[in-house]
């Protein structure tokens, strides 16, 4: 798959994602050639807007294998955007057909490197998904995948991820905490060469509950001690609170979470920027910048690429 193109829908109209994108074509050259899947109007707006000197090539979806691409233009997949008075609908249908050809051309084996900018989730998924990962995984008719927010230090894995806190306990099983330490492993041997170390936070604070059900107790302990006699390299429940001080998290290559805020909350503090979101369990490598569109900073260039260039750095070395 090495120096395989990687195909880049940029996301939202109004993210920060061109800034991050030019700044990183200045900051670093890469051997896999990208290929943007976007609109050419905005596109040129943008190259104006920012005042990056670079050439277009149009590239045609069907004519894929014939081209020698490389990254001495800007590769770009046209999909027309037209402006209307509704510009959230119809950019909901322009972003619709970007991931659709992403997706087309991703299922025929040209490539299997994936990368999209930032999402405002409430206007685009319109509470159809819970994030762009289920958007992504229920479009290849997957139920099991997993959200690892990567550093080479530290990881995170929430067991749930975008989901309202009143229904966290009752998507806490021991099949789904099974199927994602195993998406781990599997991830890092494939990736890296090791079995991760891998720490799991219980569900309650201090993994106690003044209730009779404790979810510590009833699931995550025999689930965590089922995995360890069968040679993964996990431990827990530990509390949410103290698992991420400096003397513990350093045990660890990834730490799971019962949902998002409790492990991406430290995650970002610790790393800020410099992570990126990986979704596993998919037939192909999709990552995104670990951020959203910052629609605050747009226009200010102001904006940290470091999360992009990581995301284009780890599939360009595969």
């Amino acid at each position: 798959m090495k120096n395989k193109p990687i195909l880049i829908v940029p996301g939202q109209l109004n993210s920060i994602f061109f800034e991050i994108f030019f700044k990183t074509l200045r900051l670093k050259k890469f051997k896999s050639p990208l290929i943007l899947i976007y609109s050419e109007k905005i596109l040129k707006d943008q190259l104006k807007k920012f005042r990056f000197n670079k050439n277009i090539k149009i590239i045609d979806p069907n004519l894929l294998k014939k081209y020698k691409l490389n990254n001495n233009k800007i590769n770009l997949i046209n999909i027309p955007f037209v402006e209307s008075k509704d510009r959230i609908s119809y950019q909901n249908i322009f972003l619709e057909r970007c991931f659709d050809k992403a997706f087309s051309i991703l299922s025929s084996g040209f490539t299997k490197k994936f990368i999209n900018g930032p999402i405002n989730k409430k206007d685009f998924l319109n509470k159809k998904y819970l994030g762009i990962t289920e958007y992504i995984s229920k479009k290849f008719k997957l139920d099991d995948v997993a959200m690892l927010i990567y550093n080479k230090k530290l990881s995170v894995c929430p067991v749930t991820t975008h989901l309202p806190l009143k229904l966290v306990s009752k998507r806490i099983t021991s099949k789904s905490i099974r199927k994602k330490t195993t998406l781990i492993k599997s991830f890092y041997k494939k990736n890296f060469g090791f079995n991760p170390k891998i720490a799991v936070t219980g569900l309650n604070p201090h993994c106690e509950s003044i209730h009779k059900y404790n979810e510590d107790d009833k699931i995550l302990r025999p689930v965590i001690k089922s995995l360890y006699k069968s040679k993964f390299k996990i431990y827990g429940p530990y509390p949410a609170d103290t698992v991420f001080l400096k003397k513990n998290r350093v045990k660890f290559d990834v730490i799971i979470g019962m949902y998002h805020d409790q492990v991406l909350s430290p995650m970002k503090t610790i790393f800020e920027h410099d992570a990126i979101n990986i979704t596993l369990g998919l037939p192909f490598l999709r990552i995104s910048p670990d951020h959203g569109p910052n629609e605050s900073m747009v226009g200010k260039n102001l904006s940290n690429p470091i999360s992009l260039i990581n995301a284009i750095t780890f599939l360009d070395k595969r």
